[in-house]
């Protein structure tokens, strides 16, 4: 069965500074002569890794809102510098857009029910991303988004 990861996307405002994080990093670890990959590493690692294997994906929450995907490809114990563990999930480069939805913040990530995560945006685009934050709220309260 399978289940998704959310996390809060911290320092990040809007899924094109996302792309443009990602693709620096990438770029970094072409020169470096490694496989560019996006990677994300957290403290723990999840206990039903099995089932996010199985087609999860990690929702990022940004400004308060789901607003894009990752499919994780793999999970992989890593040491940080001082020598502590710890995970490293393995995502897919494409970021898959989603229909925007209020979210709460929390800490760490937390399961996600595939029942309970957006639906992916058709065409994968949203045209919000350009307008201030303030206004796609007051849009989206008003159900015009």
């Amino acid at each position: 069965m399978t289940v998704h990861l959310i996390k809060l996307c911290v320092g990040i405002d809007t899924v094109r500074q996302l792309e443009d994080f990602r693709d620096r990093r990438r770029a970094e670890m072409r020169r470096r002569g490694l496989e560019p990959h996006d990677i994300h590493v957290t403290r723990n690692t999840p206990r039903r890794a099995d089932e996010v294997l199985d087609g999860g994906s990690l929702y990022w929450v940004i400004r308060r809102q789901i607003r894009v995907r990752q499919r994780i490809i793999g999970i992989e114990e890593r040491r940080d510098d001082e020598g502590a563990k710890r995970c490293a999930l393995i995502m897919d480069t494409e970021l898959i857009r989603t229909e925007p939805r209020a979210f709460r913040p929390f800490q760490g990530w937390r399961y996600f029910k595939v029942e309970d995560a957006p639906k992916d945006l058709v065409g994968g685009e949203d045209e919000s991303d350009d307008m201030p934050e303030e206004m796609r709220r007051e849009l989206r309260s008003l159900g015009l988004l």
